[in-house]
């Protein structure tokens, strides 16, 4: 068997704090949005966000997380990490080895600290114990320190498809002999800094979103990680394989710093370079996890572009009404939801729909489906038109 191969995943988000509990969520259409209990915000009461139910000290205790300045985004990352690699078998001789490299995404980082790093720009000491956990690099530099990773170590930030491309990345990395195991994916946790951004662009909904639906009225915003872990086909020795990296795509675009255009050019290019890079013809996708973030713009365009490549459009669904819209994390536990279909030959429910976008009339899965499933492409589009595909298909 060659070819980059998934042999390793880890999950937590407001759905699940693991794989198994993911993919039960998503069969029994539970939805992890909801108020906010343990994110202290004025929007509180006013924007469900999918947030975890683990509060920051019990995530250090539950996973002996002590150093000095860890911060929740590095808590979910590994407590995701920690699952992939026990799922993948590896051990600390192999995470130490040069050849195994450990590329991540995020796009808070550390800033889900907002408040500590105002006090401590404004302060005139040494500053607090997180103040070098602020950089969006600290996650990936946390886990590198913790278990000693001994490659290639980097951290992606294209906003909302930072790892798809963190995957592209380390599949790259993989195929060009730089790699020999690659542990890539991404985490965000909720931050003010993003919740008071959203907010002042009017994209949060004051409900349970509903992508693809006609009245839809925003993103609810989420917390979450996860990990896959990829290696080459030659290398794996009779090892559990989940699924196969067949494709990927990377296009920009350009066309405003937080809407994409009406023709869907950057999504198209990114599903057609992925399909290019897999050798197959559109007619070859099973499913499509959809990006599906229940903006006004997000939906209608990833629809256009949807409607421009495909001839028939494939079963399609968002699983963002379960865990909310996770940034930088997002492409990450899609990338396990994917795989989640492959391996189980099934496809998970979109939840909140009612009517079809009027032009469109596009219908997600709204009810959950055994079915064949050979190849299922996901998508992540993210500010800066910054547009990512990738493609998943049976090993």
């Amino acid at each position: 068997m060659s070819g980059i191969l998934v042999t390793g995943v880890g999950i937590i988000s407001a759905i699940g704090n693991s794989v198994n509990e993911n993919r039960a969520s998503l069969i029994n259409k539970v939805s992890g949005i909801s108020a906010l209990s343990l994110f202290n915000t004025r929007y509180a009461g006013l924007r469900p966000c999918g947030e975890i139910k683990i509060e920051t000290e019990q995530l250090k205790h539950l996973l002996n997380a002590f150093e000095k300045g860890v911060t929740r985004s590095s808590l979910l990352g590994l407590h995701a990490f920690m699952e992939a690699v026990a799922d993948a078998g590896l051990s600390t001789r192999q995470l130490q080895h040069p050849g195994t490299a450990l590329i991540g995404a995020s796009t808070v980082g550390g800033m889900c600290l907002t408040d500590e790093l105002y006090h401590d720009a404004n302060r005139d000491d040494e500053g607090s114990a997180y103040l070098s956990s602020y950089d969006c690099a600290s996650v990936n530099l946390y886990l590198q320190e913790k278990f000693g990773i001994g490659g290639i170590v980097n951290t992606i930030n294209t906003a909302c498809s930072s790892s798809a491309n963190a995957i592209m990345y380390g599949a790259r990395l993989l195929q060009q002999g730089y790699a020999d195991i690659a542990i890539v994916g991404g985490t965000d946790s909720l931050a003010k800094f993003t919740i008071n951004g959203f907010n002042a662009l009017h994209i949060l909904s004051p409900e349970h979103c509903a992508p693809f639906d006609r009245d839809r009225k925003g993103l609810n915003l989420g917390e979450a990680a996860a990990f896959l872990v990829l290696e080459r086909g030659e290398n794996i020795k009779g090892k559990k394989v989940y699924a196969q990296l067949t494709g990927y795509g990377n296009s920009n675009d350009a066309f405003h710093p937080s809407s994409l255009s009406d023709e869907g050019d950057g999504p198209y290019l990114a599903m057609l370079q992925a399909l290019s890079v897999a050798g197959m013809e559109p007619s070859a996708i099973s499913f499509i996890n959809a990006h599906g973030t229940a903006t006004e713009n997000n939906d209608i365009v990833e629809s256009e572009a949807m409607i421009r490549l495909f001839s028939r459009v494939p079963s399609f669904a968002s699983t963002k009404g379960n865990t909310g819209h996770t940034l930088g994390a997002a492409a990450a536990i899609e990338a396990v939801y994917s795989i989640l279909n492959l391996t189980h030959q099934e496809i998970y429910p979109a939840l909140n729909f009612k009517n079809a976008i009027e032009g469109k009339g596009l219908v997600p899965v709204q009810e959950y489906q055994k079915t064949a499933v050979k190849n299922v492409m996901s998508n992540s589009f993210g500010f800066g038109g910054n547009c990512s595909s990738l493609i998943f298909s049976t090993a």
